[in-house]
């Protein structure tokens, strides 16, 4: 009977230990399954048994005690009053001084072009013409001097050659007559100023890459106006007008045609400066009479139709008529501020002006039938600055003469 009651006693111990065992699931070194247990020693399960419950199940952990926790919260306030101490002072750091680098080393990161413009404008006491203007957003006061900088770049770039016609079927005479045609054409279109002279470049650019036979001169022309007056002209005239302008000898699928040809051959870079962009400068510097600026864009669309002129720089045909007009109306000399924003002296505009010259002694004296241009500008309109007698002055004939 005692035997009984132990065997039970024992087999009841297994059972009230077993979900612990089936809890810990922990595999025995010598890889036998836990459900069956170490049949071998039924003491020692029990013993362990026990103890997985007196340390899992009976201790309870203690509670942290009231003083403990107000401890652990002041040192978690003093944790944050300290790094927002830090934030406020990372925040509040006044930046490092930065040293403004003086005048002398600016203009020695200059190129040694501007590094000389720097210099004389501070020597000779160059007034800055453009300070005024401030108040003129159209002037673009702050923009305008690298403005004609940039023109001077792009003229250099597309420069055209001298004598570009030689081994041409087209000679220099047949630019002129075309020119002078496309004067009255302009005219009867009654078109911007600034049309005339972009399409004489256009013509002259696209027959220096681009020759063509001269039986297609004309189209060559009147394409070249068209062109033009798309880019500066608000309403450009038709097609169909430029047809019946040519009394239908160049029909509109031909000039279609020819425009297509000169945008290619151009690659459509029509943005070349002209003369009068740098004549409206230099007759602000010079603080030009209305009289004096129609005497300079009288020389200056002389110079159109001159073949020999093709090859020079718009800014220097621009300052050359505005000097020479000086000389003629006896207006004053070339002045250093003239110098200054030109950039030329009056010694590189002497070639320019002897070929001015010549033009005005040429149409003047009968020497030459193309006429069209003094005919244009002995309109009332242009203040019949053609006619005046004061281009026909002796210093006028010597500084013509001189040129040939």
């Amino acid at each position: 009977m005692a035997q009984r009651v132990r065997a039970s006693s024992q087999h009841n111990a297994e059972n009230l230990f077993m979900p612990v065992q089936k809890a810990l699931r922990v595999k025995p070194a010598n890889g036998k399954r836990v459900v069956l247990g170490d049949l071998g020693n039924k003491s020692t399960i029990s013993q362990a048994a026990s103890k997985v419950l007196t340390s899992n199940v009976c201790k309870e952990k203690p509670k942290p005690s009231f003083a403990k926790v107000k401890k652990k919260c002041n040192q978690l306030q003093n944790t944050e009053v300290k790094e927002n101490v830090i934030v406020k002072q990372v925040k509040e750091k006044p930046l490092p001084l930065q040293r403004f680098p003086t005048s002398m080393e600016v203009m020695g990161r200059l190129p040694s072009e501007n590094l000389c413009q720097n210099f004389s404008q501070m020597l000779l006491n160059i007034e800055d013409l453009d300070a005024g203007d401030v108040h003129d957003a159209n002037l673009c006061c702050e923009y305008v001097k690298d403005v004609y900088i940039h023109l001077r770049e792009i003229e250099e770039k597309g420069a055209v050659k001298p004598m570009y016609l030689e081994g041409c079927q087209i000679t220099g005479n047949m630019r002129t007559i075309l020119i002078e045609w496309l004067v009255q054409v302009h005219s009867r279109f009654q078109m911007m100023q600034e049309t005339m002279y972009l399409t004489v470049g256009i013509i002259d650019r696209f027959l220096q890459a681009h020759p063509v036979h001269k039986s297609k001169l004309q189209l060559v022309g009147v394409t070249a106006m068209l062109i033009a007056s798309k880019y500066e002209e608000i309403f450009s005239p038709r097609i169909a007008d430029f047809s019946y302008i040519t009394d239908h000898s160049c029909t509109r699928a031909q000039i279609r045609e020819m425009e297509r040809c000169i945008l290619k051959v151009l690659s459509f870079n029509l943005s070349f400066p002209i003369v009068l962009h740098f004549l409206r400068r230099v007759a602000k510097v010079g603080d030009a009479s209305t009289q004096l600026y129609t005497l300079a864009k009288y020389l200056s669309e002389l110079s159109l139709i001159d073949y020999d002129m093709v090859h020079y720089p718009a800014s220097q045909v621009s300052a050359a008529a505005f000097a020479l007009a000086l000389k003629v109306l006896d207006f004053g000399e070339w002045t250093p501020t003239l110098q200054h924003y030109t950039g030329y002296t009056e010694d590189h505009l002497m070639p320019v002006m002897k070929h001015l010259a010549k033009n005005v002694l040429r149409v003047n004296e009968g020497m030459t039938k193309h006429t069209i241009i003094k005919t244009k500008y002995a309109s009332p309109k242009q203040m019949k600055i053609s006619t005046i007698p004061h281009l026909k002055s002796d210093s006028l004939r010597t500084l013509a003469e001189s040129s040939s």
